[in-house]
Order: structure tokens, then C-alpha cells, then sequence
């Protein structure tokens, strides 16, 4: 796969805008609308009068913060950071700007959002103009999670996931599991190319079950080459998946894993927070 590396730490994001907008990149789109059905979902659930807290992983500048906590589609996210005003301010500015442009379609149902990048650029600046209530660049694959990231994470309700699956394991969710004050969900979007299995694996301890859509996948982006594209027929061919008009057509495609203790999968199915199309 294209490595995109350059874009995903930079003092603010329209690189990454910029760059994956070219390349149609879409999965927070489809995440946008499943991701406020299980908040509401959790807040009926819980019966707690606070907002529900949401702990992104691989959060980056905060964009899943910001379809889910705004009045903003994707769409306008792109055209925002592609603008020519965009363009022309200093970072300090842009910040400025966001700022005022986040508070201004803030949603008054707003989930409490952490997030979670080894990214320290991309966290600081979501975290400067307000996407997230609290953000902390920590890698827990390869260390556990800092103290205040603990406890921060506490009272997460559910865990949220749209990009990077492929290099996470069990040890990045397990401490943070095994912290939280109540049973969390985990939803995950995971490219087609790779297995979730060893995740869903790990989440089994902590008495979760994993359900996968079955009856679509979601488009993630554009390939940027035909080597790509064939890396990903080939790759979706060996895991038993059928990639005619999906990889085939010249996009990546992702399905939904959601992890939740059984009982609140026998009482609120898939198919209910799940739309039949994407």
C-alpha cells in the first residue's frame, strides 16, 4: 500500500486533506452516520445524563471528532482545508479560523471525544481548536498507556476506529479495556485486505462478541496505482472475498466490525444501527 506518512504529522492538516480528498478518501462519510446511531445507542443504554465519551484510535487531526461533534459532512472539510483563505494562513491563523469555524456548527448533543494518534502534530492541533477534549500521542503497541491516558479513558463508552486497523493488535485495546468503568463497544472500519480476527480474538476476554456487516462494504479511496489495486485483488482474493466490483472497480473497501457484550447484541441487533446501504 501507499504509504502516506508525510501528511499524517504535519503542524496542521491540509496536506491531508489536500492529498486524500484527491484520491476520494471516504470512510469517515460512512462512519459519520453509524457512529451517531451508537452514540445515541450508548446514551439510551447507560441513562446517564452527561455525554457519552468516545475514545478515537488513530484519531489524526480529529476528523471523526468533527463529523460527529459538527454540523460538517466530509465534503465540507475538504472544501474548508482546500480553500484558497486555507491556503493562505500561517498555521497559527488556521488555528485561529478553525477555531471559530468549529464552535460555530458545534452540535449541542456532543459526545466527549479522546483520541489516540502516535502523531504528536496532528493531536496537538485537533486538540488546539477544541475537536477533542482530550488527546494524547502514546503508541500502546509498543508501550502501555501513560497514566493520564488511564484515566482519561475510564469512562469510555465506546471506542471508535476508521483507519490504521491493520497496524493494531490486542495490546493497544486490552489496558484500556480493562480500565474502563463499564462495558465499552468497539467499532471498527477495517480495510478488506487484512484480518481483524486476532483484535476480535482479544476483545473476547473482556466479554465482548464481534459482529461483521455482511450485507455491503463501505469504499475508503481511490488507488493511487494498478500495483496497488492488484495488491488489494490479490490480497482480498486470499482472504476469501470477492472483490468484482469493489477492489476491482478501483477502490479499497472496508467492512464494519462493532464488539459488544452479548446481551446488548441480542437486544439491539447489527442490522438496527446499521444501514442496509452505505
Amino acid at each position: 500500500m501507499t504509504p502516506f506518512d508525510e501528511i499524517y504529522d504535519q503542524p496542521d492538516p491540509r496536506a491531508f486533506y489536500r492529498e486524500l480528498g484527491a484520491l476520494e478518501y471516504q470512510t469517515p462519510h460512512h462512519a459519520q452516520g453509524i457512529f451517531h446511531r451508537l452514540v445515541e445507542a450508548r446514551a439510551h443504554q447507560t441513562g446517564s445524563a452527561g455525554p457519552v465519551t468516545v475514545l478515537d484510535i488513530c484519531c489524526s487531526y480529529g476528523i471523526n471528532a468533527a463529523l460527529l461533534n459538527h454540523d460538517l459532512t466530509l465534503r465540507d472539510l475538504y472544501a474548508h482545508y482546500t480553500s484558497p483563505r486555507a491556503a493562505a494562513l500561517t498555521t497559527a491563523e488556521l488555528i485561529e479560523w478553525d477555531k471559530a469555524y468549529y464552535a460555530a456548527h458545534r452540535r449541542p448533543d456532543a459526545a466527549q471525544v479522546i483520541g489516540l494518534d502516535m502523531a504528536t502534530n496532528a493531536i496537538a492541533y485537533a486538540r488546539a481548536v477544541g475537536l477533542l477534549d482530550e488527546g494524547f500521542a502514546e503508541n500502546l503497541e509498543t508501550a502501555p498507556p501513560s497514566s493520564a491516558l488511564f484515566r482519561a479513558a475510564r469512562s469510555t463508552q465506546l471506542i471508535t476506529v476508521t483507519g490504521g486497523a491493520s497496524f493494531l493488535s490486542p495490546r493497544t485495546f486490552q489496558p484500556l479495556l480493562a480500565g474502563a468503568r463499564e462495558p465499552v463497544w468497539v467499532a471498527a472500519f477495517v480495510l478488506r485486505t487484512g484480518s481483524y480476527q486476532a483484535i476480535a480474538d482479544g476483545l473476547i476476554p473482556y466479554g465482548l462478541i464481534t459482529e461483521k456487516t455482511t450485507t455491503h462494504t463501505f469504499p475508503q479511496r481511490r488507488f493511487t496505482s494498478a500495483h496497488e489495486q492488484q495488491y488489494a485483488v490479490d490480497a482480498v482474493t486470499a482472504a476469501g472475498e470477492n472483490p468484482h466490483g469493489k477492489e476491482a472497480d478501483g477502490y479499497f473497501h472496508t467492512a464494519l466490525y462493532l464488539s459488544r457484550p452479548s446481551g446488548h447484541a441480542t437486544s439491539l441487533p447489527l442490522t438496527a444501527l446499521v444501514p442496509a446501504v452505505s
